[in-house]
């Protein structure tokens, strides 16, 4: 079993896979060299990115994230403005102080090269380190994949045989479960919610008052990031040249707060969507839930539904992120959440079905009615594609979220209409989610080789 906070990542933008994943490689690297004992004699360091991050990690900042990585710098600590100015002067000096131990010349126009002819055959975000000495021998070469939502794995790792089709793991959990179907099993034997399964499962990982505070924290930094949403003005990074549109929604909402009710709901939901992956776009601080291009839904539903008005309720945080993070774990294990590999439907899509979920719950509803919602938020977003203009998460990422939060409360309540099981389970648009994934061509997945992005004049 993973843990919800492996879900829920602080990182930075513009993508989990792209940008979160690549900074831990980049790290993983240079601590496996330390490990070793060869670090001092390293001269040279090269990151080859592979697949989807070749093809559009200029626009994911992959090669930011790299420099960062090689800095020794880790995505939920880092100051994104700080990290800016550490990584210009790396393409300024052209050295790099690797994980601050060994200083070495770095050129990142040369050694961080955009493989275009190497197809990764584990996963599409293949990344491939490589360490020399003075004389040019490789010291050590390792090659990673960006798995998706800041998971990182070796090529080691993914070759490794599984048993029953699940990976070895350290942690003993009280309730371990492999599908919905068995985590419902679970809620009915025991008599409790699904959060309150997740709950138990996590004092496996470490003392329940350090979850409480951590999912307390992971709560806080999306809140954070909508009110720096809300309130920064100008154009996104990229040359798309698109303009954030969150604040002017807001001072329109905040100028007339009671009128129109019943259309505002959209636009509530809207404003905090958007101001989420607005910040994304730019490089801010977001929580990967589960992805940065999919971060705006949970947030925008948790902060519209459960911390506004007569709806205040702290303590449904939690109940909110257990629950999600725990329908989020089922995709993680049997299926994926990197849209270079599923599509939006892996990221946009699983949000909104996160979203429906943990909003059911917070309703009252029963844990079929919560598996039911999240179903639900699944099957209309089957197919999703992710095709990105520019290879930039701006176009149509940050509309999708805001229609993706409104997806998810739609889904909530007419899961909580439903007094009996749906005719599609949750395992069910799963698996047919994995396999429409597989069967997408690669032109709709993370490849801005088709879809809008070809079609959508960059200007």
């Amino acid at each position: 079993m993973l843990s919800v906070l492996d879900i829920f990542r602080i990182g930075i933008g513009p993508s989990s896979s792209h940008t979160v994943g690549p900074i831990r490689i980049a790290k993983r690297f240079v601590d496996m060299l330390d490990s070793l004992g060869v670090l001092a004699d390293v001269a040279n360091v090269r990151a080859e990115l592979q697949g989807s991050l070749a093809l559009t990690g200029d626009g994911h900042a992959t090669p930011k994230a790299v420099i960062l990585g090689l800095m020794g710098l880790e995505p939920e600590t880092l100051n994104p403005a700080q990290a800016d100015n550490q990584m210009a002067q790396v393409y300024k000096d052209k050295t790099i102080s690797l994980c601050g131990r060994k200083l070495i010349n770095f050129d990142p126009h040369t050694d961080i090269v955009f493989d275009y002819e190497t197809p990764p055959d584990l996963h599409p975000n293949g990344m491939n380190m490589v360490a020399r000495d003075r004389q040019g021998t490789v010291i050590s070469q390792q090659v990673y994949y960006s798995t998706g939502g800041g998971f990182i794995a070796t090529r080691e790792q993914l070759l490794t045989p599984l048993k029953d089709d699940i990976v070895p793991g350290q942690i003993h959990v009280q309730y371990p479960f492999g599908s919905a179907a068995a985590l419902l099993d679970l809620c009915a034997r025991e008599n409790k919610h699904i959060h309150e399964i997740i709950y138990a499962n996590e004092d496996g990982f470490r003392p329940r008052p350090q979850t409480g505070a951590m999912l307390d924290k992971t709560a806080q930094v999306m809140m954070d990031c909508i009110e720096r949403g809300l309130h920064t003005e100008g154009i996104l990074p990229g040359g798309l040249k698109v303009k954030r549109r969150a604040p002017d929604i807001w001072q329109k909402l905040m100028a007339n707060p009671t009128s129109n009710e019943r259309e505002q709901l959209f636009d509530w939901l809207n404003v905090y969507a958007m101001a989420v992956n607005e910040e994304n776009a730019a490089g801010g601080q977001v929580v990967t839930a589960p992805t940065n291009g999919a971060a705006g839904i949970i947030p925008a539903v948790i902060r519209h539904y459960c911390l506004e008005g007569d709806k205040k309720c702290p303590q449904n945080l939690r109940k909110f992120l257990l629950t999600a993070g725990g329908i989020g774990l089922l995709y993680k294990q049997r299926a994926s959440i990197s849209g270079a590999e599923m599509g939006c439907q892996g990221e946009v899509g699983v949000a909104c079905s996160m979203a429906a979920g943990g909003l059911a719950a917070v309703w009252g509803g029963t844990p079929l009615q919560v598996a039911s919602a999240a179903e639900i938020g699944m099957e209309h977003n089957l197919g999703l594609t992710c095709d990105p203009v520019g290879g930039l998460v701006q176009i149509p990422c940050i509309e999708r979220n805001a229609i993706g939060a409104v997806k998810a409360a739609n889904a909530a309540r007419l899961a909580l209409h439903a007094a009996d099981q749906r005719k599609v389970s949750l395992d069910q648009v799963i698996e047919t989610m994995r396999q429409t994934g597989l069967d997408m061509s690669s032109k709709y997945k993370e490849t801005s080789q088709g879809g809008l992005a070809v079609n959508v004049v960059e200007c």
